[in-house]
C-alpha cells in the first residue's frame, strides 16, 4: 500500500514562479495551509484541504472565500499558542496518516522560524513523518543511515551533512567526492559542509547519531 503524502505551505517566503514549478508535476493525498500559505495556494489556483493557523496573516476576505467551500477543513488556532502553524500542519499531516511531506515557505523569512522549522524535521521523524524543506535552491531532510544519493536525484550539486545531535558515530561516506570512514562528527563541526558526487551515485552510514542532509546548487 502507498504510503500517505502532504503538501504544506507555510506562511514564511514563497517564490511563486518557483511553487508553479514545483506542483505542475506533483499530486499529493493532503494538502494543507498553514496561515498565509492559504494565499499561495490561492495564487496557484490549488484548493487546500486543511486550512490550519491563527489566520493574521491572511486578509479576511480570502480567508472567507475558502470558508464557502463544503469540502475545506478549518482549523484555526488563537494567535498566543504554543506551536508555530508550521508545526500545527505537520501535527494535522500525521493526524491524517501521512508518512511524508513537502513544505514550501519554511525557509529563507525569519530565522527563528526557519531554525524552528529545521528542528521539526527531527521532532517529527521520531513521530513517523518525514519532512522535506524546499525552496529555488535548497532541500532539506533529515538523513538516515543507508541512504543513497543519485545524481539525477539530488536538489543540487552541492550535498552537506549537518549533526543534529551532540555527536554523529561511525560516518561513512562513499561514491563522494570528499569520502569518509568511520569518522565521529561532533555537533558544530563543518567537515560534511559542501561535498559533492564523485559520480553517479552516493551512500551515506552511521551507527548512532541524527544528521540533516541539504542539498543545494549555486
Amino acid at each position: 500500500m502507498k504510503s500517505k503524502t502532504c503538501l504544506i505551505i507555510t506562511g514564511g517566503r514563497v517564490d511563486t514562479g518557483f511553487a508553479r514549478e514545483f506542483v505542475k508535476n506533483r499530486t499529493w493525498d493532503v494538502t494543507i495551509a498553514a496561515d498565509a500559505g492559504l494565499r499561495v495556494f490561492d495564487l496557484l489556483g490549488i484548493c487546500p484541504d486543511i486550512v490550519v493557523g491563527d489566520l493574521d496573516s491572511v486578509e479576511e476576505s480570502l480567508a472567507e472565500k475558502y470558508r464557502r467551500s463544503d469540502r475545506i477543513q478549518f482549523e484555526i488556532h488563537r494567535p498566543e499558542k504554543d506551536e508555530t502553524d508550521t508545526e500545527l500542519a505537520m501535527r494535522l499531516a500525521l493526524r491524517e496518516g501521512c508518512k511524508s511531506c513537502d513544505i514550501l515557505g519554511a525557509l529563507g523569512g525569519r530565522l527563528d522560524h526557519e531554525l524552528a522549522n529545521i528542528q521539526l524535521l527531527s521532532m517529527y521523524r521520531d513521530l513517523g513523518l518525514t519532512g522535506f524543506l524546499y525552496d529555488p535552491i535548497n532541500r532539506i531532510h533529515m538523513v538516515r543511515s543507508g541512504e543513497e544519493f543519485l545524481r539525477g536525484g539530488v536538489w543540487g550539486k552541492y550535498i552537506s551533512f549537518i549533526p543534529l545531535s551532540e555527536q554523529v558515530s561511525g560516518v561513512t561516506l562513499k561514491g563522494f567526492k570528499y569520502p569518509l570512514t568511520d569518522c565521529d562528527v561532533r555537533m558544530g563541526s563543518s567537515l560534511m559542509v559542501s561535498n559533492e558526487l564523485a559520480g553517479e551515485q552516493g551512500e551515506i552510514v552511521f551507527s548512532s547519531g541524527r544528521l540533516l542532509c541539504v542539498e543545494s546548487h549555486d
